[in-house]
């Protein structure tokens, strides 16, 4: 990651020695005591993996509660809440507790995100003084068990436009909570179909017939352990995976709760019926009572990157034992090889830890901003609108990532991966999900898009898909297109390359600012040519949607360059901080193979758009290449630096 380091040179190449414990005190950082709490708490409560294939589904769903209730009594999972009602009162540490609870049991890591992460993060960021009283205490502990029912079955990622109703009777000052049909049901509610008592439902609030848009109300679900009365609840039965969590279907039959029951952090209904708000425009206060529930993504996103840790840490493990094929020139009767000396393994698995490594960083940032965000820390409003983009699109990337490597290492160890007693069964099929919950992946890059496109303003929060359009178009176009010209951008990377004009072909490889340029270019060459479309369609008197529509892969290329050009500068910037050290080479080398193989997986781009020849392209495969090979004698310190519990692995056969 220096520029004076050269590529490939016979003899010039030095292994780093790595400190392993040093780089794992690195990746915990300043949550390093809360990490090992969750490690201990993990191998302590390690055979509830066994339990997810033995058990039946009613028995696996109460051992898992029986876990999670174990682990809050430890502090573990009430990290994020204020002290005054049991929790640790650091938001960072619960994000943390939260990534590192993923290397376990999936099932587990779900109840509790249901549980204290939406359930409680509801309560505590859109409730007040009167609701954390009642009911943090004993939520913190488990006592009290709740759901988070806002998806309904005809209405996922367009939250606004839920069917679930919530009228005010000012006469008996209740609300009355109904549910207007099949679609507007709740369904897929994590703790819904036997342990939840209370849910936060999200539902149309309407006052004296005025519509009023969505709110959350606190509603129980079940007295005594039975469903309440006006409640239906059906069980949604077994999933593709993560079946120790009991997710239902709710509907509500004139269910009436008080007027307290409204979360009334951002709007109240006073008890004769007057509706106030401190946000005016309804939009906005929508997208700010949702922006309060950021935590969730970035809580996702790092728990895809754990899952793609476990299942690194057992492929590149079970590639150092495993031997196939005689090498050398003694045919049949020499030594087999070792699966990760083969150039094409190394390929496989090499630029996986490295983009794993890359985006833990990334996922440092965004916790950081996340903390500083709910703490009072950072109160830029700008700084929120940034966070929830960056939420998004971390987590987009994060998980898209584990599902990509969860299958690739899987048939990287051949038919031992297949064995249920290994890990990947359950990881591939827990960890599915994570692409379409908390946001579908793609509805979350439009997000990101979107505050590209409208350069994070005060009307971002406001804007629906045809108000974004209008908007780039009418007023922030010229201005999208100025600040991202190609022309401004190689003005600024002339004074970091060498090579002038030729920058792109004379810069070395190994070169942290040519990656950075190559990725930035990128960025801003895709960002001004979707917004030259949006302006031409609309200057073609064209309807906004159809013109959305027919962008809409152009947008979300956008936002995936823009994102991984966040993690690149997570990247380079962690290396670069770094005090020199075996560490900080063994890392310079895996920021340079990620940097290289996300470059060359876009080569045809870059090519199209003449920032790669045909022999730079080629020698950045071989530069990939000898990377590969640098770090393959690394790959093992690399993985055990994460500090995945070896009970965790759960493949004997497969890492020893």
């Amino acid at each position: 990651m220096t520029t004076d380091r050269t590529s490939t040179v016979p003899g010039g190449y030095v292994r780093p020695e790595l400190d392993v414990r040093a780089l794992t005190e690195m990746l915990d950082g300043e949550y390093a005591e809360v990490r090992d709490l969750v490690r201990a708490n993990l191998v302590t409560h390690a055979p509830v993996l066994d339990e997810a294939d033995e058990l039946d589904i009613d028995t696996f769903r109460e051992r898992v509660r029986e876990r999670v209730v174990e682990m809050a009594a430890t502090g573990q999972t009430g990290m994020g809440f204020p002290k005054r009602y049991g929790g640790g009162g650091d938001i960072g540490a619960s994000i943390a507790a939260f990534e590192t609870l993923a290397f376990g049991d999936l099932s587990v890591l779900v109840k509790v995100g249901v549980q204290f992460g939406l359930f409680g993060g509801a309560i505590l960021h859109l409730g007040t003084e009167r609701h954390h009283d009642a009911y943090l205490p004993d939520l913190i502990t488990g006592k009290v068990m709740g759901c988070f029912a806002m998806t309904e079955t005809g209405h996922g990622s367009n939250v606004q436009a839920l069917g679930t109703v919530a009228r005010y009777d000012v006469d008996a000052r209740e609300f009355v909570i109904t549910t207007e049909g099949d679609q507007a049901r709740k369904d897929y509610i994590g703790n819904a179909a036997r342990h939840g008592e209370l849910a936060v439902v999200f539902a149309q609030l309407e006052v004296g017939g005025t519509a009023e848009g969505v709110h959350a109300f606190v509603v129980p679900i079940r007295t005594g352990g039975e469903v309440a009365p006006g409640v239906r609840i059906e069980d949604d039965g077994r999933k593709m995976g993560l079946n120790g969590v009991d997710n239902g279907r709710i509907r509500f039959d004139g269910v009436r709760v008080p007027r307290e029951a409204l979360l009334n952090r951002f709007a109240e209904v006073t008890p004769e019926g007057v509706y106030r708000s401190t946000i005016d425009n309804p939009d906005r206060r929508f997208f700010t009572m949702l922006g309060t529930l950021v935590q969730g993504r970035v809580s996702v996103g790092g728990a895809g990157v754990s899952t793609a840790k476990v299942a690194l840490a057992v492929a590149t493990k079970y590639a150092l034992r495993r031997r196939q094929f005689p090498a050398g020139s003694q045919g049949s009767r020499g030594e087999e090889q070792l699966l990760l000396d083969y150039g094409l393994h190394q390929r496989r698995l090499l630029p996986l830890i490295a983009r794993t490594y890359a985006l833990h960083f990334a996922q440092d940032v965004v916790r950081t901003q996340l903390h500083e965000v709910f703490s009072g820390i950072e109160d830029d409003p700008g700084a929120r609108r940034r966070l929830e983009s960056r939420a998004a699109g971390t987590k987009a990337l994060g998980t898209w990532h584990a599902t990509r490597v969860i299958q690739e290492c899987r048939e990287a160890c051949g038919g031992a991966g297949y064995l249920s007693v290994n890990r990947f069964a359950a990881l591939k099929s827990d960890s599915d999900i994570f692409t379409t919950f908390e946001g579908d992946n793609h509805v979350l890059l439009q997000l990101v898009a979107k505050g590209l496109l409208t350069d994070y303003a005060s009307e971002f929060e406001d804007l629906d898909q045809l108000g974004m359009v209008r908007y780039v178009t009418n007023l922030a176009v010229e201005t999208v297109i100025e600040k991202t010209s190609a022309h401004k951008l190689l003005e600024r990377v002339r004074d970091l390359l060498p090579g002038g004009d030729e920058w792109d072909q004379e810069a070395g490889l190994l070169d942290s600012e040519y990656q950075l340029a190559m990725v930035r270019y990128r960025e801003e060459h895709m960002l001004a040519g979707a917004a030259r479309r949006l302006k031409r369609g609309i200057d073609q008197k064209r309807d906004p949607g159809t013109v959305f529509s027919q962008v809409q892969d152009h947008v979300i290329a956008v936002a995936r360059a823009h994102v991984e050009r966040l993690v690149l500068e997570a990247f380079v910037d962690k290396v670069r901080a770094l005090p020199e050290s075996g560490n900080k080479v063994a890392l310079g080398l895996l920021c340079d193979l990620f940097a290289l193989s996300t470059i060359e997986a876009d080569r045809a781009w870059f090519m199209e758009h003449g920032r790669l020849t045909v022999q730079r392209s080629k020698a950045i495969t071989r530069e990939v290449n000898d990377l590969c090979r640098k770090v393959r004698p690394l790959a093992a310190d690399l993985v055990d630096a994460w500090g995945v519990p070896a009970e965790m692995l759960r493949a004997p056969d497969l890492v020893g």
